[in-house]
């Protein structure tokens, strides 16, 4: 292998990624595509680091949780060139290659990554020291940079990996960007000790991130404090995570009650939590706070990192022991950049006065308990609000920001639609929608002196921040719950989280396509602050749920057939399937086994409920049911000596597989297998389903099987549907259905209607629409339970009147249901209340 070009004499080494083919065939990085050693992630920087070539250039490298960003990022290193890491090439971006002029650019053209050499040589002169520029106010486009030196980089990497007690053993997931000094961090310090990183885009609330983590047997992730919000909502405490060893928090304030929790499940499960803090001016990390002391001190950032010192500066009007945080240490910047020719700097700061309050405790342990500046830390990210100020007011609208631990709120005045400023903030900030809050208000309130008048607005903001419907979201907040008949709807919840399930879904779907657009798949699992901006105007395209049009489409196919107003029969069995593929959705969330548990438990009665009280009712009026059919056993129990014996068999089938996989599910190993095999686990019990289907043993023509035992293949696939990740996926389900179904009836026609509907309800997430039709459907779909229910006591005595009998059959169940939804949710609330 030849060796890349000499560094300058002057030119600091990064020592970690110097010798990285010194862990030989270790594996270096895992991805969802394979591995790679540390051999060859060598080979790949040697290889890149000599395309930049000998002279030091400024090289800007597009951050990403990628083989090629991390390659591109260590080979400029390697070459001693000093590295410009961005985050991806959005505005942000564009604006910092417009104010530094990089001599190289890398990062995707095009979908293609690629080495973009502006000029062959330098613009620039760049001070040997130099190795590292990153920034310290998110993505504002601030020209502000933080100057990093490989000293920087080698002490704080060392610092880290000492104080974690990295091991060569230990495999660590990217669940932070890599142009974030935190998440860049974790790379650094992993590498230092020859540990392997489990190199992922996906975001903790995926389920595909825990599968990766557990197939690539994770030791540790890192995380802000949104991270643990969203670890609370997937249901970290109940996952299967065996050689999880420790897990690192910084970026921003974690709510002591928060630390104490992730302590104590730290504690029963075997793994220790280090809670951080720091600053990217000093390389990420100052302090730290010892596990052992999480659980007394869960209000500290514990003491300073091997190498570091604090000590207390005056700060005005302060209580005594209050000052603010100075810390001192061999990872603190060179200094700042705000234009090119500070390129040519050396140190122009020994010490990092970092703007934060704080106080020594007794024991040594240092406590941080304001700021001095207007500056905020949000999900990991320092945000200037002046800054932003700044962004907004070139659009013309006039405002005032304030930031906290886990919002930016943006005041604005003159009647400025909130989605927009939403929207121009978060695109512009790099926020999420959900961390920005707009208030609307008649005027700035301002001081005598004309300026804004902050502490005011920040009272003003807790007097319009109400917990029943804050002010981000407003509208939806409202719409979710009119909906579901909630008064305990904040944005930060989704639909699953508020208690939505299959039939709700249904006309929340329909409400919400009406106001924002098309929405995506996904939505129903999406905190309402995350779900798409508003469409401008009406929409002139319309869409509509793919499983909602084949409720709508197979119940009024049942009753048809039923009447018969026509015989296009095949329309229950297709429900089965939809029932597995909702059952997917609403039941088998990424809360923890009981949540899943009490989600299929609530299922359950919504059915049971009201079939067995409107049977109950007919069995008093007519003579056609019997005690089997109320107790839903009919299939089991009841004699087959009348007409009306399969009329409940298609609840009765969804009822005993809704039992059988709850039970299944109920037992901690299954519950992991689903949690890991999410596609795999419903094939697998649509395989052991096909031994019904297809009478292997004989006993359906001896014993009279219900129907969940000889049709529950269908459920199954349906639960295999909704797990579907990708075409190979969707394709096996297609031809499964395809191949299994024919021949089950004996009839191609409704053999046929049903692999139709399986292939629609697998490849397509919505079928184009028309608002009307959207409306009619909603209705008809989620009261497809109450129409089966009733329409056998409509239809027969309208035989000589088809078209009448079926308006009428629909209608009686679409008024059952809205009588049965409106007892349930005032009961439910009721409950609820009663809990508070």
């Amino acid at each position: 292998m030849t060796s890349p070009p000499e560094l300058l004499p002057a030119t600091g080494a990064v020592p970690f990624v110097r010798d990285l083919a010194s862990h030989g065939s270790r594996p270096a990085v895992v991805t969802a595509d394979g591995t790679l050693s540390y051999a060859e992630l060598a080979a790949r920087v040697e290889e890149v680091a000599r395309t930049l070539g000998a002279r030091r250039r400024l090289v800007l490298v597009a951050g990403a949780n990628t083989v090629d960003a991390l390659v591109a990022y260590l080979a400029a290193l390697r070459g001693g060139h000093p590295v410009l890491l961005v985050p991806g090439t959005g505005p942000s971006t564009r604006a910092l290659v417009e104010a530094y002029d990089p001599d190289v650019v890398i990062g995707p053209v095009h979908g293609t990554w690629t080495i973009q050499e502006r000029r062959p040589g330098t613009a620039h002169e760049l001070h040997p020291e130099l190795a590292l520029l990153l920034s310290t106010s998110g993505s504002t486009g601030s020209p502000k940079l933080v100057r990093l030196s490989a000293a920087n980089l080698t002490a704080n990497a060392e610092s880290i990996a000492g104080y974690l007690g990295i091991r060569d053993t230990d495999r660590a997931a990217t669940s932070l960007p890599l142009h974030y000094c935190y998440g860049l961090s974790v790379v650094n310090s992993h590498l230092a000790r020859g540990a392997t990183l489990i190199l992922t885009d996906l975001s903790v609330a995926d389920r595909c991130f825990w599968e990766l983590f557990r197939a690539a047997q994770g030791t540790t992730f890192a995380g802000v404090p949104y991270t643990f919000d969203l670890l609370d909502r997937v249901g970290f405490a109940g996952l299967d995570l065996p050689h999880l060893r420790y897990v690192t928090q910084a970026g921003g304030r974690l709510a002591p009650e928060t630390v104490l929790r992730y302590a104590e499940l730290g504690r029963r499960r075997g793994f220790d939590l280090f809670v951080m803090y720091g600053q990217t001016e000093a390389t990420a990390r100052m302090a730290y706070l010892p596990p052992d002391l999480a659980r007394t001190r869960p209000e500290a950032i514990g003491v300073p990192v091997p190498g570091g010192e604090f000590r207390l500066a005056p700060a005005p009007d302060q209580p005594d022991g209050v000052g603010e945080l100075v810390y001192t240490g061999p990872n603190v910047m060179l200094g700042y950049a705000r234009t090119p020719a500070d390129l040519a700097s050396g140190r122009t700061v020994d010490e990092l006065a970092t703007g934060d309050l704080a106080r020594r405790g007794p024991d040594g342990l240092w406590e941080i308990v304001g700021r001095r500046s207007r500056f905020a830390k949000l999900l990991g990210l320092r945000v200037d609000p002046q800054a932003v100020e700044a962004l907004l007011a070139r659009h013309g609208v006039d405002v005032a920001c304030l930031g906290a631990d886990d919002e930016l709120v943006v005041a604005v005045a003159g009647g400025a639609a909130p989605a927009r400023i939403r929207r121009l903030v978060a695109d512009e900030v790099g926020l999420p929608p959900r961390a920005v809050r707009v208030l609307a208000v008649p005027r700035l309130p301002r001081l005598a002196t004309g300026k804004v008048d902050y502490p005011g607005l920040r009272t003003l903001a807790a007097v319009l921040d109400s917990p029943a419907a804050p002010a981000v979201d407003h509208d939806l907040c409202r719409l979710y719950a009119e909906v579901l008949e909630r008064d305990d709807v904040t944005p930060d919840r989704s639909f699953v989280d508020l208690g939505g399930d299959s039939l709700s879904y249904v006309e929340m779907s329909v409400r919400l396509e009406r106001v924002l657009g098309q929405l995506p798949p996904d939505w129903h699992t999406r905190p309402i602050t995350a779900l798409p901006a508003p469409t401008a105007g009406r929409p002139r395209r319309r869409a509509l749920e793919t499983s909602v049009a084949l409720r709508a489409a197979a119940i009024v196919l049942i009753v048809g057939s039923h009447i018969p107003l026509f015989t296009l029969t095949g329309g229950a069995h297709l429900l089965l399937a939809v029932a597995g593929f909702n059952f997917a959705r609403f039941q088998l969330t990424d809360g923890s086994r009981p949540d899943r548990l009490r989600q299929i438990r609530a299922g359950l009665v919504r059915i049971v409920l009201p079939t067995t009280a409107w049977i109950a009712a007919m069995l008093v009026v007519t003579d056609q049911y019997r005690l089997s059919t109320l107790l839903l056993a009919h299939s089991l129990i009841g004699p087959a000596d009348g007409a009306t014996e399969w009329h409940f068999w298609f609840i009765e089938a969804l009822v005993y597989l809704l039992v059988a996989v709850g039970a299944l599910l109920a037992l901690p190993r299954v519950d992991r297998w689903e949690r890991r095999f999410p596609f795999g686990l419903p094939i697998a019990l649509a395989g052991l389903g096909l031994l019904g289907r297809y009478d292997v043993f004989g006993l359906d023509a001896r014993y009279g099987l219900p129907t969940a035992l000889v049709a529950g293949w269908l459920f199954a696939l349906g639960w295999a549907a909704a797990r579907a990740r990708d075409a190979r996926q969707r394709l096996l389900v297609t031809v499964a259905a395809a191949a299994t179904v024919p021949g089950f009836f004996g009839e191609p026609a409704r053999e046929a209607l049903i692999v139709a509907g399986f292939a629609l309800l697998t490849w397509l997430p919505t079928v184009p629409s028309l608002g009307a039709v959207n409306r009619v459907a909603g209705v008809l779909a989620g009261s497809s339970l109450y129409i089966y229910l009733t329409h056998w006591q409509v239809f027969p005595h309208l035989r000589d009147q088809p078209l009448l009998a079926l308006l009428l059959s629909l209608a009686l169940g679409v008024a059952y249901g809205a009588v049965v939804e409106r007892l349930w949710r005032r009961d439910f609330n009721r409950m609820l209340k009663m809990r508070r």
